[in-house]
């Protein structure tokens, strides 16, 4: 799998992209900014990211892992991502 580094570069810009309107507050996101607590990514969106990282990563996310605290910041992400690969 891609390192770290490269997987938080990925999933940011995809949450810039799909999730936040206003410019500077995308400026501002970081790989620890909250998403779900923060207000950024709501349920109906945690479904999409869920869908773009399977596709990404050809990975299957079982549901009981998806849940608000594991998509809850970008490095949450990364380590889910990485423990569903066997990383």
């Amino acid at each position: 799998m891609e390192d770290d580094a490269k997987v938080r570069e990925v999933v940011l810009e995809y949450v810039k992209e799909e999730y936040v309107e206003d410019e500077d507050e995308a400026e501002d996101l970081t790989a620890d900014t909250p998403l779900i607590t923060g207000g950024i990514v709501d349920s109906f969106s945690m479904v999409s990211l869920k869908v773009f990282l399977e596709k990404k990563y050809q990975i299957q996310i079982p549901d009981a892992d998806a849940t608000p605290e594991a998509f809850d910041t970008v490095n949450k992400i990364i380590e889910l991502v990485k423990r569903i690969k066997g990383e």
